[in-house]
Parts: C-alpha cells; structure tokens; sequence
C-alpha cells in the first residue's frame, strides 16, 4: 500500500509523522513530496517572530478563535485530539524546551525553528517516510479505487499512483515559500469548489492626512482598543506610511472584510471614561490638544491622529474631545496584498469533507492545513491549527486505508 502526502509544510510534516507512526510494523509505504528544495520554509519563516508554537489558554477559548465554514464544536473536537499540550509534548520528544510567556504564548526557549525543524525531519524519515524534494504537482487524476499524482521534477515530468493522497499545499500567504494556491485550478478540474483566497493577519492601508506621516510614521499606538463592526480588540497598533499594523487589527480581518466600506473605531484610553478623561484635561485652558498628550500620558503617535483627525470644535471643547478620543473613526481602503499577509482565508469549505478532512466526492483524497476555509489570528493559534488538522488527516488517512486493505495498524495514533 502506498500513501502520498503533497506538501511540507507544518500540516503536512505533521500529518507524515502521525501516520507513518501509526504505520510501523505495516506495508504501508509514505512518501512525502516537497515542490521547494526543502520542507519547512513556512515554518522557518515563522521562526523569524521566535517561533510562537502555540497558545496556553484552556481549550474551549482556543476554538473560540477559528473562524470559517466549519460546524459547531468542529475546532473543539480537532484541538482535543492534538490539544497546545500535545503540541509542547511533542516538542519535548524533539528535544525542544518550551515556555509560556507573558501573553500567554508559548516559545521554544532557543525562539528559533531550525533546530526544531531539522530533528523533526529526522524523526519522520527515521520512522520511514521518503522525502522527495523538487516534486511540483501539476495533475491529480482517479485511477479507479486508487489516485494518480503528476510531477514536474529536475528530471522531467513523472507519475505516481497511491492508495490516499493527503495534500498539505498551503493558502495563498508567502508565496515564495510554496505556499501560492496554483492547486486551485487542479482542484476545479475535479469539481471541488475553492472559496477565493483574501489576506488575513494582514495591515490595512489608509489614505492618510499628510500631516500625520512626518509625526507618527513607525510609530506605537499602545493599550488602545480597536473596533470594527460588533468586535472590540484591545492590543497594539502601528502607524505605517501605507495604514496600520499590528496584531489588534489582525484579529479584526474577518470584520473588515465582511464591510463594504471597512472602518475602524480606536479608543485611546479605554481604562477611563470620557467623563474621567475629561476631569484630567479640565484645569487645563486654552487649546486641549496639547495639554491631552501631558493629561492623558498619549503617545506621539496617537497625539499626532487627535491634532489632525478631531474636528475643529473638539480642540476648545474638552467633552468634545472626550468623546472624539474614546470612538475615532478610521476609515480603511483596504487589505495589504496577499502575498504580504502572514495567513489566508478561504480555500475548500468544511461542508465538502468528512470528519477526517477527506473529500466526500472523492475518496482516498484529503486535504489539510491552510488549504480549508479556515482563520485565526497571530498568537499560536495559525500552527497549532496545522498541527491540529495534520493529526486529524493522518488519523482519516489510516482508518481509510485500514477500510480497504486487510492490513494490521497500530491501535494508537496519539503523540
């Protein structure tokens, strides 16, 4: 028996480890197919932040950050199969020690993913998994009960049949590191249908006033909070010279981008009230711009949005702006591109997978990883959703294999 798994990625590594576990002491044969040089440029890219593996929070608010076309309690289920401790779990096998930091995420104590990845891979080629790099998939085809996989390669193009497919090939974020969604038309071919790709985890432009670059350009906006529509984010923002970045308005996407004129709301002071706000500034006379950076403690980033953003009446009035402070609108023209963005949204809907990520329509073919309808922000939650949904896939891909073959498994697939 043959199983290919399309891509080496997190999701996809993942999925190569559980299953060629599960594997040991079978004839099952995995080979896992890389378009790149090498696996794992992804997960090297998110070692640039120190490697945010996961998060710490209690499982129930964890899945409470996954948005997309999934069902009820979907998430909940994924993450207790391969929970944030599995995650830590499995790094300590690696020999990767982990800690929790401040915010509540957690880091490999080197903050760097090389020496994760590389013993990683290790173990996976150890359990006997074959690694062919420079393998790009250009067709999928059914062979009868079986599946056919087409590959450019540095010695021509070559085809490979394989009892399941597990496909790990990414969204549409960083495209240079494989990751560039050009599976889409193969999956039309089949009559999947793929919901278009947007940016996510991304920075917003804004037309900015012209005063306000040479005053705030690289500058913080900190302890803000940040609305959009019925969701209030409190966090960080940055002034750049295109709009804002920063993860309070990465959690914002999905808000934003379900607005057909997108905007933002930011409280400067969200510990006070705008009557408290206003008792700080009230000894002070004249024009109330200044003094609010000294009485309010503002940053120049946000000094330098209320002397251009507030309306005239606000400089004289203090309740004025008060009130101007605590709801500043913000209005945006829209998403960084795509290429840009540290995550996608979009990609094929739960509706059309089983519980074990497989395809309904097509049996034996699974996908996993950013590949489905899936998002969630910064903070650990992006690879340990990969890891999450590589767990699950491997599990499907054996019970489907198990199915059709009169081969013995091992009973355990758990870390």
């Amino acid at each position: 028996m043959n199983l290919g798994i399309v891509g080496g990625g997190p999701a996809g590594l993942m999925a190569a480890e559980m299953a060629s576990k599960a594997a040991i002491g079978t004839d099952l044969n995995i080979t896992l197919f890389e378009g790149k040089p090498s696996v794992g440029r992804k997960f090297l890219v998110a070692g640039h932040g120190g490697l945010n593996l996961t998060h710490s929070e209690s499982l129930d608010r964890f899945a409470g950050k996954y948005h997309g076309s999934f069902k009820a309690g979907y998430w909940t289920s994924l993450l207790e199969d391969f929970s944030n401790e599995d995650t830590r779990a499995w790094a300590s096998e690696l020999g990767i020690e982990t800690f929790i930091g401040t915010s509540g995420r957690v880091f490999p104590k080197e903050f760097k993913a090389a020496p994760l990845l590389r013993r990683w891979v290790q173990r996976i080629k150890r359990q006997g998994v074959m690694v062919e790099a420079r393998h790009y998939l250009q067709k999928i085809t059914r062979k009868d009960a079986r599946i056919e996989l087409e590959f450019s390669t540095p010695e021509g193009v070559i085809s490979r049949t394989f009892d399941a497919v597990i496909l790990a090939l990414g969204g549409a974020s960083w495209p240079e590191t494989g990751s560039n969604a050009q599976w889409v038309p193969l999956f039309q071919q089949l009559g999947i249908s793929v919901a278009p790709f947007q940016a996510a985890n991304c920075g917003w432009e804004i037309n900015w006033h012209p005063d306000i670059l040479p005053l705030a350009a690289g500058e913080p906006l900190k302890n803000i909070a940040v609305t959009a529509g019925n969701i209030t984010i409190l966090g960080e923002l940055m002034i750049t010279s295109y709009g804002v970045e920063g993860g309070a308005i990465y959690q914002l996407g999905a808000s934003l981008r379900s607005m057909a004129y997108p905007q933002l709301f930011i409280d400067l002071k969200p510990t006070f009230s705008s009557e408290e706000l206003v008792q700080k500034i009230s000894s002070y006379s004249g024009n109330f711009i200044n003094s609010a950076k000294q009485a309010w403690r503002l940053g120049n980033a946000a000094h330098a949005l209320l002397g251009t953003l507030a309306p005239p009446k606000a400089h004289n009035d203090p309740h004025a702006l008060a009130r101007f402070a605590k709801a500043m609108p913000i209005p945006l023209t829209g998403p960084r591109p795509i290429a840009e963005a540290i995550s996608s949204a979009g990609g094929v809907s739960f509706e059309q997978l089983n519980d074990n990520l497989m395809l309904e329509n097509h049996p034996g073919l699974f996908v996993t990883g950013e590949m489905i309808d899936w998002e969630a922000p910064t903070g650990g939650y992006l690879l340990q959703g990969c890891f999450a949904t590589g767990s699950r896939v491997a599990q499907g891909a054996i019970r489907y294999l198990h199915s059709n073959t009169q081969s013995i498994f091992a009973d355990s697939l758990s870390v």
